[in-house]
């Protein structure tokens, strides 16, 4: 892959500059056991390449309080520390195993305000032997700024970043 200037990177589409942070973020966890280290320059690659990411990281179930989730690695304003699974866009993905795109946060019913800035937000599990044992979860201060290719990719980089957990 040709590198790619930060100039001519501003002027990339959304997809362009996912095509381009896939192989940033493989070389970043290569070779790294890690998994916070991990996380957090998975996170910090997210938030700085996407100008629309208000906050990106990531909730991990609580193996001992099952029904909670506590914070992780991320980038944004202080975070809420933990989340009842269930509740809120981040719980509702874990009970439902699945992605959750939300085009305004505030129609969302049982949603948590940690940063009442956030309009809108994309959620993806981590799922581990059929269990979701965290979340990826990116706000925006822009309403609808989400849309398939976010859900796409950011899939992508959830399958690819999965066997550190």
């Amino acid at each position: 892959m040709s590198k790619i200037n930060f100039s001519d990177f501003l002027n990339l589409s959304k997809e362009e500059k996912y095509k381009a942070i896939l192989p940033q973020i493989s070389s970043l966890i290569e070779g790294e056991k890690n998994l916070i280290a991990n996380l957090a320059n998975v996170v910090s690659a997210l938030k700085y390449t996407f100008k629309y990411f208000l906050w990106v990281g990531f909730y991990f179930v609580d193996p001992i309080k099952k029904l909670e989730m506590v914070v992780g690695p991320y980038q944004g304003k202080v975070a809420c520390t933990r989340l009842r699974v269930g509740k809120g866009v981040c719980g509702t993905v874990v009970e439902k195993k699945e992605t959750i795109l939300v085009a305004d946060v505030n129609s969302f019913p049982g949603h948590v305000l940690c940063d009442a800035d956030s309009k809108s937000e994309i959620v993806i599990p981590v799922i581990k032997n059929g269990e979701v044992i965290a979340v990826l979860d990116v706000d925006s201060d822009s309403l609808g700024a989400f849309d398939n290719t976010d859900k796409k990719y950011l899939e992508e980089i959830i399958s690819k970043i999965k066997n550190i957990f």
